[in-house]
C-alpha cells in the first residue's frame, strides 16, 4: 500500500533528524530475518545508545542526498534497515556484530561515519575497536605516565638525601 504524501515528508524529516543526530550510520540487509531477530537486533543497538530502524530505500537516499552524503547504490537496494549511533559508533557495531552473529539471514551492507563512506569489512573493523569509556581511559592512562615519571623524577633526590640524613642519624644515635 503506497503512503500519502504528507506521510512521505514526515518519515523524510525523522530520517534527516536521525542521521543528523548520528556519529556512525550502519546499513544492513535483511532479506528473510523475521520480527523476533529484529527485535533482538533492535535492543542490542537500543543499549548500546543507537537506534535500528527498518527504511524505505527511496526516502533514505533522498535523506541522506539532502545530507550532502554519496552512499554506494549497492547500499540500497534490497531490504535495508539502519543502525544509527548516537553516541558511540564502534559500541553500536559491536551490538549489532554480536546480535547478528550466526544469523545469515541479517548482513552489513556498509556505513557512513564522518561523512565517510564504510564497506563491510571497516565496519566490522569498528566493530573491534574498544569501546568509547575505555579508550578515554586508555587515553588518561597514556596522558598520565609522563606525569607521574617526572613527579618520581624529581622527588628521588630529595628521597635519597632523607635516606642519607636517616642513616647518619642512626649512626650518631648508635655510637653515642
Amino acid at each position: 500500500m503506497a503512503i500519502s504524501k504528507e506521510r512521505k515528508e514526515e518519515v523524510l524529516s525523522l530520517y534527516k533528524d536521525w542521521l543528523n543526530r548520528s556519529e556512525a550510520v550502519i546499513l544492513v540487509e535483511y532479506t528473510g530475518a523475521t520480527m523476533k531477530m529484529m527485535d533482538g537486533i533492535r535492543g542490542k543497538i537500543r543499549e548500546a545508545g543507537g537506534e535500528f530502524h527498518v527504511v524505505k530505500n527511496t526516502l533514505v537516499r533522498r535523506a541522506f542526498k539532502d545530507n550532502g552524503v554519496a552512499l554506494p547504490e549497492e547500499y540500497l537496494v534490497k531490504s535495508t534497515a539502519v543502525s544509527f549511533a548516537f553516541t558511540d559508533p564502534a559500541a553500536v557495531a559491536k551490538a549489532l556484530t554480536d546480535a547478528t552473529k550466526g544469523n545469515e539471514f541479517v548482513k552489513v551492507k556498509g556505513g557512513v561515519m564522518s561523512g565517510r563512506t564504510l564497506n563491510a569489512a571497516q565496519v566490522k573493523s569498528l566493530a573491534d575497536m574498544p569501546p568509547l569509556p575505555v579508550m578515554r581511559a586508555q587515553l588518561l592512562g597514556v596522558l598520565q605516565a609522563p606525569a607521574s615519571k617526572l613527579v618520581r623524577t624529581i622527588a628521588e633526590p630529595a628521597r635519597g638525601l632523607a635516606a642519607v640524613v636517616k642513616a647518619f642519624s642512626e649512626k650518631a644515635s648508635a655510637t653515642a
